[in-house]
């Protein structure tokens, strides 16, 4: 999965918590405190398009959304992560030993409601 830039961070935290697709000026206006010109949005936009983080319809003006949450993109960096590591239950084993006990038990309650064959659906 491609990394994610400051700025494209950025755009993806407002595009991830609005209530719908968001057009470009609505962006620009979002970000009022970076003083973006709508030409760097419009850059940025298609970058994350280009990178696989957002989509956008067909209206004019163009609206994006993104193609994932923001769960699920976490999720894929995880599964990234873990897919490139030497040792994977060395891993597993440091990032269970960093979670307090409420994410254990939460950890505890969704291995157990995924099952054996959870990879597979």
């Amino acid at each position: 999965m491609a990394s994610l830039g400051d700025l494209e961070r950025t755009v993806m935290d407002v595009l991830w918590a609005a209530d719908g697709p968001v057009a470009a000026t609505e962006l620009r206006d979002a970000l009022a405190d970076r003083d973006l010109a709508l030409t760097t949005v419009h850059t940025v936009l298609s970058r994350l398009e280009g990178k696989g983080f957002v989509e956008h319809d067909d209206a004019r003006p163009r609206r994006f959304r993104p193609r994932a949450s923001r769960a699920e993109h976490a999720a894929e960096l995880m599964h990234e992560v873990l897919g490139q590591a030497g040792d994977r239950q060395a891993v597993l084993a440091r990032f269970v030993g960093g979670v307090d006990p409420e994410e254990a038990r939460l950890l505890r309650q969704l291995l157990a409601q995924s099952g054996p064959d959870a990879r597979t659906r």
